[in-house]
């Protein structure tokens, strides 16, 4: 396992931590993430609402006309205890589109001799945004489970499941980029044990407040760097 090369590679990512590209995708992924939720929230409570209608009939109480206003309010202050947890998913899989750019920062700054990277397309980064998303929730949903059977090694399997992964996919995105979808999963295949403990360095501290919405960012420019340095078939 290339742990020389994994932490050489999260050093070189923290210090380009300032580049005007990491700073703009971070500011995007954030602010987004705020819109939707806030949004999702506003139409939530609509829907409330709407379901409810002005009147209702209430056993003992008969006829009342704030039962919709009690919903509603309870709506809104249900999704905003909820949207704490969901910031950082949220924020993160937005984030995931633009790290691209990312990726393209770090090449310009640490690799200007590569020629331009293909990149994804929009239509591929919603999708791959979206099928992340989807896999990331319901995995630490079924997590929850492993978490209550075996408490005392609970940090120990959310680091492992995320680890893999966070790992899998910004490896995958930074492949890509160079030798497309199918050169990524062979090389992924080939150095797994290295792109878990990878996943794990960027899984840690997204138990961490604020510094958990960096990682994207974090993942994103050590695989980069991990793309690079590792040996590939034709090495």
């Amino acid at each position: 396992m290339a742990f020389p090369l994994i932490f050489r590679s999260f050093y070189l990512a923290l210090g380009q931590l300032a580049d005007p590209s990491f700073r703009r995708v971070f500011f995007l992924g954030i602010i987004s993430a705020l819109l939707l939720l806030i949004g999702f929230t506003a139409g939530f409570a609509v829907f409330i609402d709407w379901l409810t209608g002005e009147e209702n009939w209430v056993p003992l109480l008969g006829e009342v006309t704030w039962l919709d206003d009690l919903f509603s309010w309870g709506a809104v202050l249900l999704l905003a205890v909820l949207s704490v947890f969901l910031m950082v998913p949220v924020a993160s899989a937005i984030t995931s589109m633009f790290l691209d750019d990312v990726a393209e920062a770090v090449e310009r700054t640490h690799y200007p001799a590569l020629p331009p990277a293909a990149g994804a397309s929009i239509g591929d980064s919603i999708r791959d945004t979206i099928n992340f998303l989807g896999v990331l929730i319901a995995a630490n949903l079924f997590a929850l489970a492993l978490y209550v059977f075996f408490a005392p090694f609970a940090p120990f399997i959310f680091w492992a499941l995320n680890g893999f992964l966070l790992g899998r996919e910004y490896y995958t995105m930074a492949a890509m980029r160079r030798v497309g979808r199918a050169g990524a999963r062979q090389l992924r295949r080939r150095h797994m044990t290295t792109i878990w403990a990878a996943g794990v360095l960027m899984a840690v501290p997204l138990s961490i407040p604020l510094l958990n919405l960096l990682i994207p960012i974090l993942g994103a420019a050590t695989f980069t760097h991990l793309f690079h340095v590792l040996p590939h078939p034709k090495d």
